[in-house]
């Protein structure tokens, strides 16, 4: 496998129209302080492969048509270890002295950064277990979904981590009615009341599921997120995200239940 090339790098900006053609420009550059940062759906900055940047790992190949008299190379441009990640791409052609392309902006870093948000899936947990029963409270919560996340991209200069967090959840109840929670729920115990209802996060049915696809309500839960963006001594705000999830509910008539 041939050595990195760490003193090269630039970028690439490719169209189809009027006719497939792709503008090229590359430097060197005095250090190696190029990095990328990666999802971290813990919550915590972006760690690990980091600190390994675009670099440009040189490939054989003939001038493309019309350079064939320009002295240059073919270069496949890895964003990530294992060049997998999407900013990854290649082979591009590189003039021999090509100019160094401006610097990205804060802005234009955080939209990637943005993009490597990886928010979990809720899962929908509901009381009673298995079958809910009309005219009696039904606990919700969230038993996955609700961790804020981060991500952090980098080029010479600017670092930028989005940052998304979890701020209300909408859930959708099949028979035509809904509630919101600011919370992801709370989980419903052996030792409640039956007839209790929960402390943040909840909705009683007026009517069973009979008659219904699979006599069942299709329940969903969306979650809304705010994402945010700091770095390089500027901040900002990206419209909210959402994640949903949807479970189908079985409502019986309630036969009563005797007091304890």
């Amino acid at each position: 496998m041939p050595a990195l090339a760490d003193d090269i790098w630039g970028g690439t900006n490719c169209n189809q129209s009027p006719s497939p053609v792709c503008d090229v420009s590359a430097g060197t550059r005095p250090d190696h302080s190029t990095s990328h940062g990666h999802n971290n759906t813990s919550g915590n900055d972006a760690s690990g492969d980091e600190g390994f940047g675009c670099r440009y790992v040189p490939v054989d190949g003939q001038p493309p048509e019309g350079q064939q008299k320009e002295s240059g190379g073919w270069f496949m441009v890895l964003c990530s270890p294992d060049g997998k990640d999407p900013d990854s791409h290649g082979p591009v052609w590189i003039p021999t002295g090509a100019q160094r392309p401006a610097t990205p902006s804060p802005e234009q870093v955080a939209q990637i950064a943005r993009k490597r948000l990886q928010m979990p899936r809720p899962a929908i947990s509901a009381s009673p277990g298995g079958t809910q029963l009309v005219n009696l409270p039904t606990w919700l919560w969230l038993s996955n979904g609700w961790t804020p996340v981060s991500a952090t991209a980098s080029v010479p200069g600017v670092s930028v981590t989005a940052v998304a967090k979890p701020v209300s959840v909408t859930w959708s109840m099949g028979d035509g009615g809904s509630t919101t929670c600011s919370t992801s729920g709370t989980p419903y115990t052996a030792d409640r009341d039956p007839k209790s209802t929960s402390p943040d996060c909840g909705y009683t049915y007026r009517k069973s599921s009979a008659g219904q696809p699979a006599d069942a309500f299709s329940v969903t839960a969306t979650v809304n997120w705010t994402v945010t963006w700091s770095g390089a001594g500027q901040a900002g705000t990206f419209p909210n995200m959402t994640t949903s999830a949807v479970v189908a509910l079985r409502v019986a008539e309630s036969q009563g239940i005797a007091a304890g």
